[in-house]
């Protein structure tokens, strides 16, 4: 018997955007939320091609979780580089990237950005991650009071991300998890418009499909005014089974990815490992760009 996730999980464009720059994946072993950053060009290619480029190397790398949330960050950063010198429009493009992994006894979290995640155990809701913003730092550093958070002029700007430019740096670290616990991984469509007392009681007293639509009933009810992605994931006792899951938001559409045969296994590496195939060796973006 192993750990793995039950999950459910929606991505909705919100009431006041037209597009939807959100992206994700929930599957049973990986939970992961990417939330392209607003105003910058291409949020929803990043965001994509961010969860596409994690999801698939998650599935295909054997390695402790941890590492292969390193190197599937570094390769969407690598991605997005690529897909800015293919299209120099995107230049500015980036995405936040928070993210669960399991191996079926490990459990591991990377983090960059504002996006959030939450675990509930024994009926108390914690958050695991530390939003990577100016009014964070600011707050850190005694700057700004956190009640007068909710009003400072700045609070949207992102001090880190997954971009095409400076490489990320992610916060890395190995979760202690046991079945029964559930995990929230959001976007700020959700976390900046619902307390963390709704998400409680939406986590405690809901099944995991009825909990996903209630938080996302929950943020339209609260204006909806971004794109609002949540997966809510159980862990549980159970065999091994197909690590493949669900792409939600921009990753659902092929036309947001900058590469839709961007990883490959190298049948060379002593253990199963990914590699990262460049735009020019890409049969896939070759036939599109022609």
């Amino acid at each position: 018997m192993v750990l793995r996730f039950r999950y459910s999980a929606r991505s909705h464009p919100g009431l006041v955007r037209s597009n939807n720059e959100d992206a994700g994946y929930a599957g049973a072993y990986l939970l992961l939320v990417a939330d392209g950053v607003g105003g910058a060009a291409a949020g929803e290619i990043a965001s994509a091609s961010t969860a596409y480029v994690a999801s698939t190397v998650s599935m295909i790398t054997q390695d402790d979780p941890m590492a292969v949330l390193a190197q599937a960050i570094d390769f969407a950063h690598q991605h997005l580089r690529d897909g800015v010198r293919a299209d120099p429009l995107r230049d500015g493009m980036s995405t936040t990237f928070t993210a669960i992994l399991g191996d079926g006894e490990r459990f591991a979290l990377a983090h960059v950005g504002d996006s959030r995640a939450y675990l509930w155990r024994a009926g108390a809701l914690h958050r695991i991650t530390k939003d990577h913003t100016l009014v964070q730092m600011m707050i850190d550093s005694g700057q700004l009071r956190a009640e007068d958070a909710e009003t400072f002029p700045y609070r949207s700007v992102i001090a880190r991300s997954v971009t095409h430019s400076d490489p990320p740096e992610p916060d890395l670290c190995l979760l202690d998890l046991e079945a029964g616990d559930r995990l929230l991984l959001a976007s700020d469509g959700l976390t900046d418009l619902v307390c963390d007392d709704l998400l409680c009681s939406a986590i405690s007293s809901h099944d995991l499909d009825s909990g996903v639509d209630h938080l996302i009933d929950l943020a339209l009810a609260a204006g909806g005014r971004d794109n609002v992605t949540c997966i809510l994931g159980e862990v549980v006792e159970g065999a091994l089974i197909n690590p493949r899951g669900t792409l939600l938001g921009a990753a659902a559409d092929p036309a947001n990815l900058i590469d839709g045969a961007a990883i490959r296994i190298d049948q060379t590496a002593p253990r199963r490992t990914a590699r990262l195939q460049p735009l020019a060796e890409s049969h896939w973006y070759a036939s599109r760009a022609g």
